[in-house]
């Protein structure tokens, strides 16, 4: 059996279902195929998200827009919009009931109550085209199998349930095909979760550790994992084969072509992890598997943007201590603050961090009771894998650089 992880970009319109479609007939395997929400739905529920917590008059308009373009495409798809599936409109509606219950005052809750219907209403759309191209198939609604505990918009699987149930829903070859979502799960209450922001790479990743699939594939508008993104570098080379290790080191530091939490149940089971793009599904595209030998690899850069760089120090000229670090870390951890570079002098405990969407002012007021606080926004966090001194000069010319780290294989540099 083996994974398909399809994309937002490749289910973004009624051409590019069909082409999953085309895909899909291409293999006579057991299949679970995981669908994300089409093209940049995810940021429109996010507005939508933000209308309804906030009672903001769009609301209904965001609405709209949503159920609209997604009727548009299901229209294409199936010939006209009184031929669409009552499963894929059934779904539409659920969105616009949601919509007419006063929220909670949980935004976090009420977020993960309404983003995962972009994959529930694509994954549907999906499992409807290719039912109807004759790629017979099977519907998973994936939170009744995937269980996490109730930390919304971060969730963390509960392996041992999630284990049980899936295994008891996706039988093979009871189906051969199997469609479903990804990012999405549910507590023990059946209350929605999710994963984490593009955590449809981790479900794949997920269903082939518990399945024990031969191989899982992410089907992606790149021809495999660049050294570079293409839309920020004129010039990038595929990688054709990496370890484990390695693509996790660059997931972790910002690499945005596979979701960093991917990799470890993908390595605990040895299932070998392929990069493919759905434009050229006949090229080999790049194999992340277990390898024993050192690879030689060209640089490998990858950017992290909207960083912070934030520097604490005692009132009374202490020295920095590990109680101090322990203290600093406690509080940023409250907050999920995500810490990307640690540096420590005598005095002074320096870090990168995501600035986060809200809180980062409160945050610096409430560690002012302590230490002195300085911050720099709107930086960006640079990572070379098998950097060059070349490398680092091409990337910091004409920058002004606040943090730099180099260990063996790495530098990491924060810049304006």
């Amino acid at each position: 059996m083996k994974v398909f992880k399809f994309g937002g970009a490749s289910v973004k319109d009624a051409a590019a279902v069909r082409n999953v479609a085309s895909i899909v007939a291409r293999y006579p395997d057991e299949l679970t195929i995981v669908v994300s929400a089409m093209g940049k739905t995810t940021n429109l529920l996010e507005t939508l998200v933000k209308a309804h917590f906030n009672s903001w008059d769009e609301k209904l308009e965001i609405f709209a827009e949503f159920r609209d373009f997604h009727l548009r495409i299901a229209g294409e798809l199936f010939g006209s919009v009184e031929n669409i599936p009552a499963e894929i409109t059934a779904l539409i509606g659920a969105v616009e009931n949601r919509l007419n219950q006063p929220p909670s005052l949980l935004f976090d809750f009420e977020y993960d109550q309404l983003i995962g219907f972009g994959e529930l209403v694509s994954s549907q759309m999906v499992s409807c085209y290719l039912q109807s191209a004759g790629i017979a198939n099977r519907w998973i609604d994936i939170r009744g199998c995937l269980r996490t505990d109730d930390k919304f918009r971060e969730a963390s699987v509960n392996w041992k349930w999630s284990e049980m149930l899936v295994n008891n829903t996706f039988r093979f070859p009871e189906n051969r095909v199997y469609v479903t979502q990804g990012f999405i799960g549910s507590t023990v209450a059946n209350l929605t979760t999710t994963l984490g922001r593009e955590g449809s790479d981790f479900t794949a990743a997920i269903l082939g550790n518990l399945l024990n699939a031969e191989s899982v594939t992410i089907w992606k508008d790149v021809p495999g994992v660049l050294n570079a993104d293409p839309k920020l570098f004129p010039e990038t080379v595929l990688l054709k084969e990496l370890s484990y290790r390695e693509a996790i080191e660059m997931t972790y530091s910002g690499a945005k072509v596979i979701h960093p939490k991917t990799m470890k149940p993908l390595h605990n089971k040895g299932i070998a992890l392929q990069v493919k793009s759905f434009l050229e599904p006949d090229e080999p595209g790049t194999i992340i598997h277990q390898i024993d030998h050192t690879l030689e690899l060209t640089p490998v850069f990858i950017t992290k943007e909207n960083q912070a760089v934030l520097t604490f120090s005692p009132y009374d000229f202490s020295f920095i201590t590990i109680e101090d670090i322990s203290n600093v870390f406690a509080q940023l951890s409250a907050k999920r603050f995500k810490v990307n570079m640690i540096q420590q002098s005598a005095i002074d405990l320096n870090l990168v961090v995501d600035t986060p969407e809200v809180g980062l002012e409160s945050v610096v007021l409430e560690l002012r009771k302590s230490y002195q606080v300085k911050y720099n926004t709107g930086l960006t966090l640079i990572t070379i894998r098998h950097y060059t001194e070349e490398s680092i000069g091409k990337l910091t010319a004409g920058r002004q650089v606040f943090m730099e780290q180099r260990s063996r294989r790495t530098v990491k540099l924060a810049v304006k």
